[in-house]
């Protein structure tokens, strides 16, 4: 092997000519002449070696550069120096084989490129065989969808616990990345069921649809536990707890307290009762109108309150996707719905909603009234009898239809 001198005079001569195909030349061989002893090298040459690549490297740059990536990325005593420079190059092309495959960078070094440079370079460090939590918790941190899925997908990536509740979270709204979370053995008992119970109908089923054997049978089960307390929950959620909470809220109305903002955050706590007597006061109508129109099976119902009480979508949407009322809804859905909700007026939806609390009050007194009479039992409202239908239906509950008309209702 050449010793230091040599190497330094060939370094000296490359530079100095001017020559780029000379510097590209000497780094060339200067690199095969690493690669060929790399395995019998000892610290101190392997300075030697970091020493001239670093002085050569300045000079040179493209096809080069990322060539030489290539050929030290996966050498376990490569230059250190030379690779933390390639790691860090803007050029993805160049710093790419390193951040993917190089043992010679640390967490430290993983660290401080994920916190500085693009969403090229934090994606191949994304695919790195072993990533430690602090790694992982940066690239979240920082990283785009691309980044999540590919960091989900990686086996040897390890998560801390906000880690994993951070990649739960994106998963709400990442259909892709659900079932890709969905599928790892390392995921926290109470973040996977989070998972699934956020999840829609179309991930469950392919999620149980791929899973090896024991993980189908983990799927189930947490999916069997999820519906019986969604069923316990509703079940517990009494007429009193409703009004209780209409009470509550209607006091801190009284003080100016109970908003939008307010109504956003019971949707984003899963605080059901709070979030219709909220809605309630809001769009001004009785609590039990608008616990059967927003517990309806219909969406299109559930929309007139929202929009009586001029909430925006995002405030709609947070109510539509907490765990009472339908957490599992598409995203396809939930745009189809936004569309609806955008066409809708506010007027229009006042006017909706006046016509229901008259229709509803008016059914109790005619129920009222036939219960007082012997033998006679009240019955719910028919289409007129000359076939024509009547501009709505009854006001809706859970179980019922919607008004037929409300697919024709348009901002005026």
């Amino acid at each position: 092997m050449q010793d230091a001198h040599s190497l330094i005079g060939e370094l000296e001569t490359a530079i100095q000519s001017g020559s780029k195909d000379k510097r590209v030349d000497a780094l060339r061989r200067i690199t095969d002449l690493f690669v060929s002893d790399a395995d019998r090298l000892n610290d101190q040459q392997i300075d030697v070696f970091d020493d001239v690549l670093s002085h050569l490297i300045k000079r040179i740059e493209g096809k080069a550069l990322t060539e030489l990536s290539q050929r030290l990325a996966p050498i376990n005593n490569a230059p250190i120096e030379v690779v933390r420079k390639l790691a860090r190059d803007e050029n993805i092309a160049v710093a790419e084989p390193i951040l993917t495959r190089s043992r010679r960078l640390s967490d430290s070094d993983l660290i401080e490129i994920a916190n500085t440079q693009t969403q090229a370079h934090l994606l191949a460090i994304s695919t790195r065989a072993q990533l430690g939590t602090t790694v992982t918790d940066v690239l979240l941190q920082r990283g785009d969808g691309q980044v999540f899925r590919k960091l989900a997908e990686n086996s040897g990536a390890k998560f801390s616990d906000n880690g994993f509740a951070t990649l739960v979270k994106h998963s709400e709204r990442d259909e892709t990345l659900a079932e890709i979370v969905g599928l790892r053995l390392d995921v926290p008992v109470r973040l996977f069921r989070e998972l699934l119970m956020r999840a829609t109908e179309a991930v469950r089923k392919r999620l149980l649809a791929v899973a090896g054997p024991e993980s189908r049978n983990n799927i189930q089960r947490v999916l069997a536990s999820i519906t019986d307390d969604a069923q316990h929950e509703a079940g517990f959620l009494s007429e009193r707890d409703f009004e209780d909470a209409h009470e509550r809220l209607a006091a801190l109305r009284a003080k100016g307290e109970l908003n939008e903002s307010a109504l956003y955050e019971f949707a984003r706590n899963d605080r059901a009762a709070d979030v219709i007597a909220g809605l309630a006061i809001l769009c001004e109508a009785p609590l039990k109108l608008v616990a059967d129109l927003v517990q309806s099976n219909h969406r299109e119902a559930f929309l007139i309150p929202c929009k009586a009480a001029g909430l925006d979508w995002r405030t709609v949407r947070a109510i539509l996707t907490c765990r009472y009322f339908g957490a599992r809804t598409s995203e396809q859905d939930l745009e189809a719905t936004r569309g609806e909700y955008i066409k809708l007026s506010r007027s229009t939806a006042g006017r909706v909603l006046r016509f229901w609390q008259v229709r509803q009050n008016t059914t109790k007194e005619a129920d009222g009234a036939a219960a007082k009479r012997p033998g006679s039992t009240a019955s719910p409202q028919t289409v007129p009898a000359d076939g024509a239908a009547s501009p709505f239906l009854s006001v809706p509950t859970p179980d019922d239809r919607v008004p037929r008309q409300f697919g024709r209702l348009r901002s005026r």
